[in-house]
């Protein structure tokens, strides 16, 4: 394969294109990158060359070398910008799959390259978005630099080093936006399931070691993409055909608002997305830390427990509905929602928890999800498209005997909306 500015290579089906393009139709800098043929908004989904534009495109030139490399080059290859480094192979081919994918392929068809484990800025269907990171390096898409600079930006998003239940963006090293921590097969909880029976995410365990997810859609299904702009807004884009134009799912990307970045209440603060315009509130049993700085808007403080908790007795767990649970958590293996429970209520360190069924073991071995805090309650948020599950906070004054309720949830089946020990 040999391409110069002007020729592209296309999928069998038409649906993407790869090639060279300028940004705002600019000579100034070319790239090499992927793009959507079949909508009419040129849409560029990945680029090879980010941080090294070819400045003289009429030199410019994309083939594979002698050791199956394929290789950006200017000034009649004498100056190389880019290269799809692979493992020696006689007469291999480079193809541009109907899901986006560029590969490079062996004599045999093995695939020796592919672009969807070298992602730019955004995730298409049928994309495996690794989750952890054993054997691996950080699996990231990092954001354009601006809206017309596709060189690496300051935000980067991908699972969390720790743990694979958790999305990140991050502002350089800094959290910056947190999506709900996992709780079915949804890790990232961007309105996948809600979107459409014709989308669908798997979860799984790759050959290597790792978990991975990856969305899919079915057949009739508008174009979708996940990105991340070069603002560090984390967007789920659905193609509308008659706007012609992207639409964000939810309908405003996130972080939507203040409140929405990572921490932005303080410890035992929450942003709470059930008002009309989203704010930052205490925690049930907790009060501003500086009442006249949370007057005047800066949260940074966060709250402070009204009754100091008493342990051995007259502390309870008072079940908060419809929460984004906290960051900075410790996950308890294979355990179930009244173990879970114990475990909490028997630590005097345990400040709260939350249970869940991930109706799946293949993101780390383990399909039940016990998580307790001992630290700060942090980046705490309710309702909205994010808040789904219920937290279970330790507080002071609360009496009668958790032993007993517990009992009654495990044995009888009641709905249990006040936990004490």
């Amino acid at each position: 394969m040999r391409l110069t500015p002007g020729k592209t290579l296309t999928s069998d089906q038409g649906s993407f294109s790869f090639g060279f393009f300028s940004p705002s139709n600019s000579t100034q800098n070319t790239y090499v990158g992927i793009w959507f043929n079949d909508i009419p908004l040129h849409t560029i989904v990945w680029v090879a060359n980010r941080d090294n534009p070819v400045r003289n495109a009429s030199s410019a030139m994309l083939g594979m070398t002698d050791n199956s490399s394929l290789v950006l080059s200017e000034s009649n290859g004498q100056h190389i910008l880019w290269m799809a480094n692979t493992v020696t192979s006689n007469n291999s081919s480079v193809k541009l799959l109907n899901n986006g994918n560029l590969v490079v392929l062996s004599s045999n068809g093995s695939m020796l390259w592919q672009s969807f484990e070298n992602p730019s800025d955004s995730v298409l269907a049928g994309m495996p978005r690794r989750t952890t990171h054993k054997t691996h390096p950080p699996w990231r898409i990092i954001s354009w630099r601006g809206p017309e600079d596709p060189s690496k930006g300051r935000f980067s998003a991908g699972n969390d080093l720790n743990t694979p239940l958790q999305f990140f963006v991050w502002d350089g090293s800094v959290p910056y936006w947190r999506a709900p921590v996992g709780t079915g097969y949804v890790s990232s909880n961007m309105g996948l399931q809600t979107i459409s029976s014709l989308m669908y995410l798997t979860v799984y365990r790759g050959s290597d070691g790792e978990s991975y997810a990856t969305f899919g859609l079915s057949d009739g299904s508008s174009r979708i993409l996940y990105t991340i702009d070069y603002t560090g807004k984390a967007m789920l884009l659905r193609w509308n055909t008659s706007l012609t134009n992207w639409t964000p799912i939810p309908s405003m990307p996130w972080p939507a608002y203040q409140c929405n970045f990572y921490g932005y209440c303080g410890a035992y603060g929450y942003c709470d997305n059930t008002e009309a315009i989203p704010a930052c509130k205490c925690l049930d049993g907790f009060d501003p830390s500086d009442k006249t700085e949370w007057v005047t808007g800066n949260f940074s403080q966060g709250c402070r427990r009204k009754d100091a908790l008493q342990c051995g007795g007259g502390d309870g767990f008072l079940t908060l509905p419809v929460m984004k649970v906290p960051d900075k958590f410790l996950r308890l293996w294979n355990k179930s929602f009244a173990d879970c429970a114990m475990e909490c209520s028997r630590n005097c360190s345990c400040l709260a928890y939350a249970y869940a069924n991930l109706s799946t073991s293949d993101i780390d071995g383990d399909a039940t999800r016990c998580l307790i805090w001992t630290g700060e309650l942090i980046d705490v948020e309710k309702g909205g498209d994010i808040g789904t599950e219920n937290l279970y906070l330790r507080l002071a004054g609360l009496s009668s005997t958790f032993l007993i309720l517990l009992l009654l949830f495990m044995f009888m089946n009641v709905s249990v909306q006040l936990f004490v020990c």
